[in-house]
């Protein structure tokens, strides 16, 4: 059960490119939004869509693979964690981030095609 713990799967669309910050030690961090969306119909009957964003954290070469075959809009599925941390801002205001740590994603629609036929990739 200890694998159930804390574990976050979802299938989105890529807000934007992936960011990716090299550090001196050779560290890799990528940053990247992904918009999931809930369908329902409302009390009159009407289809409302409502869109959740999630900030993504990537580490190493996930952050480096999924920079190098997405792009914006790409529909990507990912597995992760939740992580909150907090920091304290220019004008001294504590702010508080709910971010997914990813842990394996999968390009998903057109792009999986090309990833495949371009590269033997490791998932």
């Amino acid at each position: 059960m200890n694998a159930l713990r804390n574990k976050v799967q979802l299938i989105g669309h890529l807000g934007a490119k992936v960011e990716l910050k090299n550090f001196e030690s050779g560290k890799i961090l990528g940053h990247v939004n992904l918009a999931t969306n809930e369908s329902y119909k409302n009390q009159k009957g009407e289809r409302v869509t409502e869109t959740t964003w999630h900030r993504l954290v990537l580490w190493g070469k996930n952050a480096e693979l999924l920079e190098k075959f997405s792009d914006k809009g790409s529909e990507v599925a990912i597995e992760g964690k939740i992580s909150n941390r907090d920091y304290t801002d220019k004008d001294g205001v504590k702010r508080y981030i709910t971010e997914i740590v990813v842990n394996e994603f999968l390009v998903l629609g057109e792009k999986t095609a090309k990833v495949s036929a371009e590269a033997d990739l490791p998932f």
